[in-house]
């Protein structure tokens, strides 16, 4: 029961999205462009201005880097013996080595771990958010067909303007910057906006695709690592952690999260096998109807 109050929230912001592109009709990449250059840089600022980090903070970081590298380590080894292409290697990637923490794991751990659990949620959010806005940019640019490679994929990492939120928000608080109740209000007015503004956009993303246009095999590859591979993988890296079992079952847990919403919002920017992307999105979501009870049952 507590997992259907924490998952049909979820799926009637994306029906919103859905039933408003279906019915209206929406430009959703000028809309993704919205949410990733204006609204998500705010989110991150807020984040690191207003949290503290101490030393488990920073093993659940240094989780998070080795889970998604391990994550894109088995896609290439997965690509290559497939013999995918360059852009159906990073919509691989993007699709199975990042995981969706914010608008569905944090609520989950909330309700899981109770309120110390979710703030660890949140860190771990935000390291994702930053592995997203970093190597899920560039491979999200070094799958787009107007891709000259290595530079063009650097550049557009360069430019996204969510690190620069980031570095500005942990600024602000080593140097104790005082920020005015008037700023900081605009600032949670867009921060609490960005969530559910790009699950809207993942609903409407969804609403143009046919998943029966989709190639099934690779669809399944995606799904099985984020769903199957990435828990398992979470579980190994745990296991020398030393970190208390709460924040261990967290770990695990997140890992088994179904693709990032944010990953469409990349695959749509970069052009870079965007209806892939967002089929293994929904799937992949989906999907957590029936894994992730088992995932509970196993670790908790």
């Amino acid at each position: 029961m507590i997992f259907l109050d924490v998952l049909l929230p979820v799926f009637l912001i994306f029906a919103i999205g859905f039933i408003g592109q279906k019915t209206l009709g929406f430009d959703t990449k000028a809309l993704s462009k919205m949410a990733l250059y204006l609204l998500s840089p705010v989110l991150v600022f807020r984040t690191f201005y207003t949290n503290q980090f101490t030393s488990e903070h920073l093993y659940i970081v240094l989780y998070t880097v080795i889970l998604c590298f391990s994550l894109i380590l088995f896609v290439y080894l997965l690509s290559w013996l497939k013999k995918y292409s360059r852009a159906e290697t990073c919509g691989l990637i993007l699709s199975a080595s990042f995981m969706n923490n914010g608008n569905y794991g944090t609520p989950l751990a909330l309700l899981l771990f109770g309120v110390v659990g979710f703030e660890y949620a949140v860190v771990l959010m935000v390291a994702q958010q930053m592995l997203m806005a970093t190597v899920g940019v560039y491979y999200a640019a070094k799958g787009s067909p107007e891709s000259d490679g290595f530079r063009s994929a650097v550049r557009a990492v360069v430019k996204m303007p969510i690190m620069y939120g980031a570095a500005l928000g942990l600024l602000f608080q080593y140097l104790a910057v005082p920020v005015s109740v008037s700023i900081m209000e605009a600032v949670h007015l867009v921060a609490d906006a960005t969530i559910p503004v790009i699950m809207v956009i993942l609903g409407m993303q969804l609403a143009k695709i046919s998943i029966r246009t989709t190639k099934k095999e690779k669809l399944f590859y995606a799904v099985s690592t984020k769903l199957v591979i990435s828990p398992i993988i979470a579980f190994l890296i745990t296991l020398v952690l030393p970190v208390d079992l709460m924040i261990k079952q967290l770990m695990i847990v997140m890992a088994a999260m179904p693709a990032a919403a944010n990953t469409t919002m990349y695959a749509v920017e970069f052009n870079t096998e965007p209806e892939f992307v967002s089929s293994a999105t929904l799937v992949s979501t989906l999907l957590t109807l029936v894994t992730l009870p088992v995932l509970f049952w196993l670790i908790l």
